[in-house]
């Protein structure tokens, strides 16, 4: 919800791949490969800090197959002051993305959340499917997404969450965006330290600069933040302003 051991496997795996195929004069894996790297003030899932409030280290290795077939594995540092059984989260990825016509793209597919390091007993683990469409209108992208879990992280039971959000590309370097969600957090055992369903919205912008990285900085907020059951309290709830660095390659 990414080990560098991991990311310097894949990227050595690409460099070899890469050289082969300028050897041969064609790749033999159809498709290509992109990579991302980001620091960031905070790192927020739906609204909920997981790195206690600090900054993050993220970074990413993804493949679409020229087929509409995609696949990723993308990790972050986090911090859940749950005395360091879990310091990082690695996301995998897999799904099929399209289009009807050529303004409305729709992706579905399915995420494992993996957290090495945390013990079992933690259940941090957990699968996700999704499905996500946008359409455009000029300078104005809307979308609309959902995501689904028999079981979400800590065995809480199964979990939907809605979203929906607005982006305006204002120029082709400067896009404004609003986002929104709802979590339905059906736990099969509710208790005081389980979330109950919530509300999820942030507002930002996000900046190109020379070609070379984006600059995101964004207001984010949710409706619990004074019953926020994280280790946290309030701080990985509530208000707050969050600003991120990223390379993409």
């Amino acid at each position: 919800m990414k080990r560098h051991i991991l990311a310097a496997v894949l990227t050595a795996g690409c460099g070899s791949v890469a050289s082969a195929a300028d050897s041969a004069g064609e790749s033999p894996i159809p498709g290509s490969f992109s990579g991302n790297v980001a620091l960031t003030s905070d790192y927020l899932v739906r609204g909920v800090s997981q790195s206690n409030n600090g900054p993050a280290i993220q970074g990413g290795l993804d493949w679409d197959t020229g087929a509409g077939f995609h696949f990723g594995a993308w990790g972050s540092s986090i911090n859940f002051k749950d005395g360091g059984e879990a310091t990082t989260e690695i996301d995998w990825s897999g799904g099929y993305a399209g289009f009807f016509g050529d303004l409305l793209s729709y992706d579905v597919g399915a995420f494992y959340y993996w957290y090495p390091g945390a013990p079992g007993a933690l259940s941090y683990d957990f699968w996700e499917v999704y499905g996500k469409a946008s359409h455009k209108f000029g300078r104005v992208t809307v979308l609309a997404g959902v995501a689904y879990s028999p079981d979400m992280f800590g065995g809480t039971g199964p979990s939907t969450y809605l979203r929906t959000g607005l982006n305006v590309h204002i120029t082709d370097k400067l896009t404004v965006s609003a986002n929104a969600g709802h979590s339905f957090l059906a736990q099969s055992n509710p208790t005081p330290a389980y979330f109950p369903d919530y509300w999820d919205w942030n507002a930002g912008a996000v900046l190109e600069v020379n070609n070379w990285f984006t600059v995101d900085v964004r207001y984010c907020d949710t409706n619990i933040a004074g019953n926020c059951p994280a280790p946290g309290g309030k701080r990985w709830c509530g208000s707050k302003v969050v600003a991120a660095l990223s390379r993409s390659f």
